[in-house]
């Protein structure tokens, strides 16, 4: 009969208990990972499923291995009940951050608990580099693993945020010069071979911005811009929920952005990295900022009202051009120059931004602690590995 749904328990026809049963495992699992230890009492109220169902899912996830007992809750009347949560030990994610002056890497198992850690130090530029990333790659992220007494076999999933952004098309990474040693189509491959584990890598303002949704000022907002300002700047656009990304994965390299008070920035696939000079980062950059302040820090020349007025000026001009073009709801300004120059800065580009004939989007600056470019790899790293592991279909 038309529309009717078959019930002969195949994994991939909706409606039939297997997959209603993998649904409901998916979403107690996601439960524990995002609340920690639970009662089955308080998972039955937030599935809404029934005592004796969620005791069957427990029990089935106990079994499998995802789920374990972490002892009982007490303070309430009654008899103490039991709680359960993910057991570490199913997998681990490796997230690392690449910069123009080494990579870090970080561990954590399937939780988001942070288990090593290790940094590696290396020029960019170095004449070696190009033939020896994706040993530093490795170097790194073995490191952090014999932090925790772990190795590759223990990894399920490792992304990696490195400036620039990969072509789709053909794998290279592009919009980069600084860093020649990444160009290779190859790399991701060779990296994937030696550790064991998928390997995804992913812009870093991209990753910047998916941490904002997570913890940070860009929480329940479907349509916002993260603009990063710090050493490089960029951008990465959410809208309805969605990361663009662009026909060669470029969308909000804002730094290239042709500017008022800027040239041209003109440069080639031969071109060196002193070519790429010109645009909005050419006016916003840390080093521009350090540079017109007599190489004093940050924090010291955004204290100057001048400096910060002028930078408050060029920030402004270039969010219009890009609050014209995309209509965001929220921009989150973050890097090290949006927060050196903190809350007064951000009230400056604000008022710079008055009286323009363009909607007014809210602003905020990132209060995110650490690095978020290694806090959104890990919660990308995360959601590839347990989309691996909490599939109990």
């Amino acid at each position: 009969m038309a529309g009717t749904t078959p019930s002969n328990g195949s994994p991939g026809v909706p409606g039939t208990p297997r997959v209603l049963r993998a649904m409901n495992d998916r979403a107690a699992l996601d439960l524990l990972a995002a609340h920690g230890p639970l009662t089955r009492t308080r998972i039955g109220e937030l599935t809404g499923l029934s005592k004796p169902t969620t005791s069957q899912l427990l029990s089935r996830l106990e079994s499998a291995g995802l789920v374990r007992t972490t002892g009982r809750q007490s303070g309430r009347p009654g008899p103490n009940a039991v709680l359960y949560e993910i057991d570490p030990a199913v997998g681990h994610v490796a997230a690392l951050s690449a910069d123009p002056t080494g990579i870090t890497a970080l561990v954590a198992d399937v939780t988001g608990r942070e288990v090593g850690r290790q940094r590696i130090e290396a020029a960019a530029v170095a004449e070696d580099i190009r033939h020896r990333t994706a040993q530093l790659v490795v170097e790194a992220v073995d490191g952090a693993l014999a932090k925790a007494g772990l190795g590759h076999h223990d990894l399920r999933a490792t992304v990696i945020g490195t400036p620039g952004a990969i072509d789709p098309h053909d794998g290279r990474l592009r919009y980069a010069p600084h860093l020649p040693g990444w160009h290779s189509r190859t790399l991701r491959a060779e990296l994937a071979e030696v550790l064991g584990t998928p390997v995804t890598i992913e812009n870093d303002v991209n990753l910047a911005a998916i941490a904002e949704q997570y913890e940070g000022a860009a929480q329940d907002n479907d349509n916002f811009v993260l603009a990063w300002l710090d050493e490089g700047v960029g951008a990465a656009i959410v809208l309805g929920g969605v990361l663009l990304r662009g026909a060669t994965g470029g969308a909000g390299e804002i730094g290239y952005m042709p500017v008022p008070g800027a040239p041209l920035l003109r440069g080639g696939p031969e071109a060196t990295p002193d070519a790429y000079r010109g645009g909005f980062e050419s006016l916003v950059s840390g080093a521009v900022v350090r540079e017109r302040a007599g190489g004093r820090p940050l924090d010291e020349a955004l204290a100057d009202p001048v400096m910060r007025d002028e930078l408050a000026g060029h920030i402004a001009t270039g969010l219009a051009a890009v609050v014209a073009v995309v209509d965001p709801e929220l921009v989150v300004l973050s890097g090290q120059v949006a927060k050196s120059g903190g809350e007064e800065l951000l009230l400056r580009v604000e008022e710079e931004m008055t009286g323009l004939a363009l909607p007014r989007p809210l602003l905020r600056i990132s209060e995110l602690d650490g690095d978020p470019i290694l806090t959104g790899a890990l919660r990308t790293a995360l959601t590839q590995a347990r989309d691996t592991l909490f599939d109990t279909a």
